[in-house]
């Protein structure tokens, strides 16, 4: 997700190519002013076409039903509140359809309320969310927002025509620690942002089903305060190790995964045997605050060449710099690859950058990081770019 201070430095993601067909989306909210705003936002967009408008779940699942199956849409854009049917109940029925069926992109409140709800629907199978910004910010007309929502659009409806997050088939690799590695690493870092949710279930429940973590995993997820928390609990609910926001000063345990809070970054400090967690109020980096940068050069400092650090899908180059760091130290860089990746941004500059090891979905990142810290990687072995 873009937080709304990175509104005024990070462009909508690029309209799809030429000769792809329209992404078809369906408006589904209770508000009519809501809804029209929103076809206004997408109405210049040559790309992106509404094919129906609901006030409730019901009439979502009749708008879909009338059409024919070439005309469904790629993705509905869910409201959670809506009386009559609301979002979390026609959720599993719109993913229940015969083929061709919707994405779901649930719209929440910016609250800790609308975030609880947004995390219990991604649960329940949506794809992602947008968080509805507050009247003080500009409401739906917030370029902040219109730059989320055009990014998250398109980087789904592509995702989806494609093979998936989850479901692409990535080569088995054995990743060459880099020259200057000094043994096992003693931490996994993670950054990302537009997609990052999803992503981060797949690479969390991936790592829970190989064994436990025997280092502590730190993340960046941008997110604006009020989610994070419920992105934690998520993230602890699924079948991985266990989750929470960074508390300052707490030993950062093995085992464990701690995620940035919202509007704070998240550091470490100490030596690769004892890390701690320092929370900084610092000037926001790459228009964002929790930013990945920070972190990585903050252990890049602490353990030196034992560290692995794993960019998946976002808008922007936060994390470019720390992954330099951290090559520069002999660690571990893996990044999402291009095609299971909503937007190719933050990975996409780690690539370009010459900097990753391995381009891969986040389900084999996770099998990268167990690879990484059993210490089974052939030493001088090439790893193959997917």
């Amino acid at each position: 997700m873009t937080p709304p201070a990175a509104a005024a430095g990070l462009a909508p993601a690029p309209p799809s190519g030429a000769g792809s067909p329209p992404v078809r989306v369906l408006l589904c909210d209770d508000s009519a002013t809501v809804r029209a705003a929103l076809a206004g936002l997408l109405a210049g967009e040559p790309d992106i076409r509404i094919v129906g408008h609901a006030a409730n779940g019901r009439q979502a699942l009749a708008e879909i039903g009338a059409l024919v199956p070439s005309e469904r849409p790629d993705l509905v854009l869910l409201d959670l509140e809506m009386p009559v049917m609301d979002g979390m109940t026609v959720l599993p029925l719109l993913l229940g359809l015969a083929p061709p069926r919707p994405a779901v992109i649930v719209a929440s409140a910016l609250t800790q309320r609308g975030a609880a709800a947004a995390m219990a629907a991604l649960r329940a199978g949506a794809v992602d969310y947008v968080p509805k910004p507050s009247a003080a910010s500009g409401g739906l007309r917030d370029p902040g927002f219109r730059a989320e929502l055009l990014a998250k659009l398109r980087g789904w409806a592509r995702v989806g025509r494609g093979n998936g997050m989850a479901e692409r088939q990535a080569p088995v690799l054995k990743v060459a620690r880099p020259r200057g590695a000094a043994g096992v690493p003693a931490a996994v870092a993670v950054g990302c942002s537009t997609g990052g949710p999803q992503a981060l279930s797949l690479l969390v429940r991936r790592l829970g089903q190989g064994g436990a973590l025997p280092v502590p995993m730190l993340v960046v997820q941008h997110m604006p305060a009020g989610f994070t928390a419920m992105l934690a609990d998520h993230l602890g609910r699924i079948g991985g190790p266990p989750c929470a926001e960074a508390v300052n000063g707490e030993a950062l345990l093995p085992g464990r995964i701690y995620l940035a809070p919202g509007n704070r970054h998240l550091l470490a400090e100490g030596g690769s045997g004892r890390l701690v967690a320092r929370l900084s109020g610092g000037p926001p980096e790459n228009f964002c605050r929790p930013a990945v940068d920070p972190l990585l050069r903050s252990l890049a400092a602490c353990c030196g060449g034992r560290l692995v650090a794993a960019i998946l899908t976002g808008m922007g180059q936060d994390g470019l710099a720390g992954c330099r760091a951290v090559a520069a130290a002999g660690g571990l860089v893996l990044a999402q690859d291009e095609g299971s990746s909503v937007v190719w941004g933050m990975p996409g500059a780690v690539a370009k950058a010459g900097l990753a090891q391995a381009l891969l979905p986040p389900a084999a990142i996770a099998d990268q990081i167990h690879e990484a810290l059993r210490g089974a990687a052939a030493p001088g072995q090439k790893a193959r770019m997917a």
